[in-house]
């Protein structure tokens, strides 16, 4: 079977590596068709060819509004481009599409050149617009009926498509999201050389990922009021302007705004006792299938997929919004050594099970499968 995993803005290459790399070594002959990642080195392909298709004029600074242009110059283009690619494909698998009211009309043809259907496959990472415009719902719906299939990486995310959205029940798809097992075993760089970022005697809750609003950091920070021998680290890439809250951080609160490598991050996990993530709203977090790779208890507030990962037993929910349950959650936590223990056992028994992406790639090539089989009768 050959199978083309298409990320024109490199989103999320850890991702698209495990599919690949899982889906390659289940037999399957697999493409990612993507562009260089601009924030550091990605992991090597392995069992698979990565080809680096999109935006390879675009090599201004990461976020610049000149890179930003010079993307949307050659999206059409490569999209155009990528069709006459796609025609050696027996699946076609996206996982973002950048400028989605557009790309729906950019898409493969559902027919190859010899008259055989080609199916179309897009996992929805996000699942709608969180502050969507007139008009865009509509759009992102007409976006995905022209899928096969849609897959989503919790039950969550299925209802949410079928009963807001309308999308076709037959047509939407649960596959979760695999743990970064690559990632726990990723070797340090020379830089960080493995050594925690932060020297410290204290226990660490760590708080990863790229900093935007609606993950609730400001919410953590007034619940870190009255914690004390305990420090708190956030780090990540931020997307958002965080002076406010440096302004309003104790002194037990360590912050790392920028973009944390593959081989430096190993370092913040490995010292890290909890995981928190405070969401206002998610389906589900990448972040969150990098602490269960690590093996690490989390606590997590209660929307989107996350109750479902916490009914593993691998991490506690609090209610969104809440700063003083978000408090006494990790109060808690850092109190109960057992507690902790025994959610950790849980995480890495979730990573080696059905959060694996040996388990994930049998069910991806079982979706794929099928779908050919329907297009065979068709």
């Amino acid at each position: 079977m050959r199978v083309q995993i298409v990320d024109p803005s490199a989103y999320t290459p850890p991702y698209d590596h495990a599919l690949c790399q899982a889906l390659g070594a289940a037999g399957a002959e697999v493409e990612l068709f993507t562009s260089r990642f601009a924030y550091g080195p990605v992991a090597p392909a392995a069992g698979y060819e990565r080809r680096e298709f999109f935006y390879r004029n675009a090599r201004f600074a990461p976020g610049s509004r000149a890179q930003r242009l010079a993307k949307l110059a050659e999206h059409v283009p490569d999209m155009l481009r990528y069709r006459r690619a796609a025609r050696t494909a027996d699946i076609v698998h996206f996982q973002w599409l950048p400028v989605q009211h557009l790309d729906r009309y950019l898409l493969p043809p559902a027919r190859s050149p010899a008259g055989v259907r080609r199916p179309l496959v897009l996992t929805a990472h996000d699942l709608m617009p969180r502050e969507p415009r007139p008009g865009q719902l509509a759009a992102q719906r007409r976006l995905y009926e022209r899928f096969d299939a849609v897959v989503v990486h919790s039950e969550h995310g299925r209802q949410r498509l079928t009963g807001e959205l309308g999308v076709d029940a037959d047509r939407v798809h649960v596959i979760p999201h695999g743990v970064f097992a690559h990632l726990a075993v990723a070797p340090p760089s020379a830089a960080a050389d493995g050594r925690a970022p932060f020297q410290t005697d204290m226990p660490v809750v760590l708080c990863f990922g790229l900093m935007r609003p609606y993950k609730g950091i400001d919410l953590l920070l007034r619940a870190w009021e009255g914690i004390e021998d305990t420090e708190l680290w956030i780090a990540g890439m931020p997307r958002m302007d965080i002076s406010p809250l440096r302004a309003i951080a104790p002194p037990n609160v360590r912050f790392v705004p920028r973009f944390i490598t593959d081989s430096e991050l190993p370092a913040y996990f490995q010292r890290a006792a909890l995981v928190v993530l405070p969401y206002r709203e998610i389906d589900q977090s990448g972040v969150l299938f990098t602490a269960l790779a690590f093996g690490k208890p989390l606590l997590l507030s209660d929307v989107g997929g996350f109750p479902e990962i916490a009914a593993t037993g691998a991490a506690r929910t609090v209610p969104a919004g809440d700063a003083l349950a978000l408090r006494e959650g990790v109060q808690e936590l850092l109190a109960d050594s057992a507690a902790l223990t025994s959610m950790a056992a849980r995480a890495r028994a979730a990573a080696a099970g059905e959060y694996s992406w040996e388990a994930i790639a049998r069910r991806t090539l079982a979706l794929y499968e099928s779908l050919l089989r329907e297009n065979r009768s068709r």
